[in-house]
């Protein structure tokens, strides 16, 4: 694994699609960086970490996706491997709040953000993006948060981490195509709040926001969440469509 070590940079997302741009590099090159002045979360929201805190990294997975039809098995499989990691780091109540936040208990410790991008032969080249509350403890503005120390009340080696989850991504992509479906039932049995009565809200209605009851039954296997309505009907929508409130 090809690691490239930033102190500060505005992306890490942003400095792999350029540095993948411009040279070819080797599957699962990995950027990591002390601090990140722009980072991205789901929704262009912004992604905060403590500088030296937490671990900011992105990675290039190549030759896996082949067509829109198969984006979010990467967001999948992803998320899967952080669990891994995290499970094998005895992080309590982990679940996975859709379609790829990483949660403890009621609260995030991580964001997954996949950017994919079409070469001119055809080709799909994906950079995966992690943001992982690892060692920060002060999360005063951010009521929603927590990380790995706060959890669990011990520090960690944040510097190893890039390679474990890495090792796990690409173990779990050389199981796709005969596993499949195992991994789907294992993200299905993660998935936050499935099966549980909440509120969501609407975001395409028009002038005021539309809140509404549902019951998350499951997600398609485009990445859409599958929610139960009070009439008894499912409706699909997609990440721009609605926000759970919790």
């Amino acid at each position: 694994m090809k690691l490239i070590k930033l102190d500060a940079i505005d992306s890490t997302n942003e400095f792999l699609k350029a540095l993948s741009a411009q040279d070819e590099l080797e599957n699962f090159t990995v950027v990591t960086a002390e601090n990140q002045t722009k980072g991205k979360g789901q929704m262009g929201a912004k992604w905060q970490s403590e500088a030296g805190k937490n671990l900011i990294m992105s990675a290039l997975v190549k030759d896996f996706i082949f067509d829109n039809e198969q984006v979010f098995s990467l967001s999948l499989i992803t998320a899967l491997s952080v669990m891994d990691v995290l499970k094998s780091l005895d992080i309590s109540d982990l679940s996975i709040k859709w379609p790829n936040d990483i949660m403890s208990y009621n609260k995030k410790i991580g964001g997954i953000l996949i950017e994919n991008t079409i070469k001119s032969d055809g080709r799909i080249v994906s950079v995966v993006g992690l943001g992982l509350n690892v060692n920060q403890t002060n999360f005063d503005e951010l009521p929603y948060a927590s990380s790995l120390a706060v959890i669990s009340g011990r520090n960690f080696d944040k510097d190893s981490l890039p390679q474990l989850i890495v090792e796990k991504i690409k173990e779990r992509i050389d199981l796709w195509e005969t596993n499949s479906a195992i991994f789907w039932d294992e993200y299905f049995s993660s998935l936050f709040r499935k099966g549980v009565p909440m509120p969501f809200k609407n975001l395409t209605s028009k002038g005021s926001a539309v809140n509404f009851m549902g019951i998350i039954q499951g997600v398609s296997s485009v990445g859409k969440i599958q929610i139960l309505l009070e009439d008894d009907s499912v409706s699909e929508f997609d990440i721009k469509e609605i926000q759970m409130l919790y």
